[in-house]
């Protein structure tokens, strides 16, 4: 056959509701579709991995601990000899976003739309319900019978509260940064040494030390703070959200120890709401992650926490997403069976 005398191909009938690349559209893109389908599965692409599949320390048994978090429901867990020995799931609306082992064997902890104090027995022993359109992250007992919170709202306000009579003992006012969206304006308060309270005030980025008149004494910015605690040194250790910065910071506001997620490359972190300085000079941080994990590979799912040296090496890390001690996202790990203000009876005070 010479080139050129070959039949014209026949025309393709279409109709007035049918037009020819419309006809061939979702076959020419199944097509497609399988081509890159097909180009990934042989390019090998690997998972994400969120840690290492051997993780430094101890697991469990690495540490006694208090252990509860931001998640869509509200459990607290208390592991002991690397095992979880006591559980509890609160029939709440809300996050724990702080919880206290307290001296006595209860557990005080602040569950946005409320704070709530439980037996070991999980008997409510104390309850308070955040007003309407306000919410509460952060509770501390002050002496024996009275609790420290903050109520994020319009106006926000720290409040001391008597558990047994419900009256408001001390109160100041607190500057907001958003007044439209309460959730975001602060998250933890502390009763520093000198009598003084320490609030993170998440949304306006900064921390600040009040007198129990509400005055500012001192303050630093720092975007995203979480929370902010007083060392035995004097120093500020606080713990950036978003941000994943673990900073100490002394009286002029200098940062003299600092801690970044470029320190661990081998992790990757989502939120390091809290830092604890354990009695053997090693920071812990916690990793809070949103559920859920279940489409991760469970060898390299993201730790909950790590503890780090002072020259930032990683010794342990948790990671413990599956039962029989499915923990959940990571706010508060409370170090029990080591010095820690409230388990050893020194409480908040004014």
């Amino acid at each position: 056959m010479r080139i050129g005398s070959h039949k014209p191909m026949p025309k393709i009938k279409m109709n007035k509701n049918c037009q020819t690349m419309k006809c061939f559209k979702l076959p020419l893109l199944l097509v497609l579709g399988a081509a890159a389908a097909l180009s990934g599965f042989c390019a090998g692409t690997a998972p994400v991995s969120y840690s290492p599949a051997v993780l430094p320390g101890k697991g469990l048994a690495q540490h006694d601990f208090l252990y509860t978090g931001e998640a869509r429901e509200e459990r607290l867990f208390i592991v002991r000899g690397g095992q979880v020995v006591w559980s509890y799931t609160h029939p709440g609306r809300g996050e724990i976003s702080e919880a206290v082992l307290e001296p006595n064997g209860h557990i005080l902890f602040a569950h946005q739309f409320g704070i709530t104090e439980i037996t070991m027995d999980k008997q409510v022993v104390w309850n308070f319900d955040a007003p309407a359109g306000t919410e509460i992250h952060t509770a501390k007992p002050i002496g024996t019978n009275s609790v420290m919170f903050i109520e994020n709202a319009n106006p926000a306000k720290l409040i001391v509260m008597n558990k047994t009579t419900g009256a408001v003992e001390h109160q100041f006012g607190l500057q907001a940064g958003d007044t439209n969206s309460v959730h975001r304006q602060f998250r933890r308060a502390q009763v520093t040494a000198a009598g003084t309270i320490l609030v993170a005030h998440l949304d306006s980025g900064k921390i600040v030390e009040y007198d129990w008149n509400g005055k500012a004494l001192w303050s630093q910015d720092l975007p995203n703070c979480f929370s902010a605690v007083e060392l035995a040194n004097g120093n500020i250790l606080a713990a950036t959200s978003a941000n994943l910065i673990v900073r100490e910071i002394n009286c002029k506001g200098e940062t003299v120890w600092e801690w970044t997620a470029a320190d661990a490359p081998e992790y990757k972190f989502s939120y390091t709401q809290v830092a604890t300085r354990l009695p053997n000079g090693n920071t812990l941080i916690n990793n809070w992650f949103s559920q859920p994990v279940d489409k991760i590979d469970p060898n390299h799912a993201p730790v909950q926490a790590i503890e780090v040296t002072p020259d930032k090496k990683v010794v342990w890390a948790l990671r413990s997403w599956t039962p029989p001690a499915d923990l959940g996202p990571s706010t508060t790990i409370q170090i029990l069976g080591e010095p820690s203000a409230a388990e050893n009876g020194v409480l908040q005070r004014q």
